[in-house]
């Protein structure tokens, strides 16, 4: 089995651009965000499902999800976001689960805004948060994102809060700074990472050699 390692932050934490400096050291990275967003493409059961619970409106003008229109719909309706979770939870899970057997890469990261909430983290050897205050999170989203602060805060609730997050980790990222003060942290961690995807099929190997000696 592949050493997984599970990387999350709340919105604006800039958990993309970790997980970035770890694709530049030849680290795949199975990010739920891009998955889930493809889940929903034209021509897929998922988005036919949307459609027809919705109809045309949750559609742009080419026939694509109509993203900004859902995200304001399940943010407003909590009941409308449990079924949308129902229906595409289960495949995201199953193309996470094939992406990260496919990996190649010494280790592979599994990326995911709700790695805590979602239950993720079972799937993971160790778990980095990338941590920023919640004053941090709101400033960066508000600028990036161009929402409205309502729904800063609805996203923010929705979310694990920060010690939430920062209790699952075994490791915690601090990027309240530059980025040339965030990729000596990431490298750092990347050497500790290989080191213990290593000492993981060691140990794998020789458990597989002990079996077959007592075959």
């Amino acid at each position: 089995m592949m050493w997984v390692l599970g990387l999350t932050g709340g919105i604006g934490s800039g958990k993309t651009t970790v997980s970035d400096l770890f694709s530049a050291h030849g680290i795949t990275v199975v990010d739920a965000d891009v998955i889930a967003r493809h889940i929903l493409d034209q021509g897929t059961p998922a988005l036919a499902a949307v459609t027809e619970r919705y109809g045309k409106q949750a559609l742009t003008d080419n026939g694509s999800l109509n993203r900004g229109w859902l995200r304001e719909k399940i943010f407003a309706e909590p009941e409308e976001k449990d079924w949308l979770n129902q229906l595409t939870h289960p495949l995201i899970r199953s193309q996470l689960l094939e992406e990260l057997e496919a990996a190649a890469s010494p280790y592979v990261i599994l990326s995911a805004p709700l790695l805590v909430e979602n239950n993720l983290t079972r799937l993971c050897d160790r778990v980095l948060v990338v941590d920023v205050s919640e004053e941090t999170q709101r400033q960066r989203t508000l600028a990036r994102d161009k929402v409205s602060n309502d729904q800063i805060e609805q996203i923010l609730a929705a979310q694990a809060s920060r010690n939430e997050r920062l209790a699952a980790a075994d490791d915690v990222i601090n990027n309240e700074g530059t980025l040339s003060e965030l990729a000596p942290q990431v490298k750092a961690l990347h050497q500790d990472y290989l080191g213990r995807a290593h000492l993981k099929r060691a140990r794998e190997k020789a458990l597989q050699t002990d079996q077959g000696q007592e075959d």
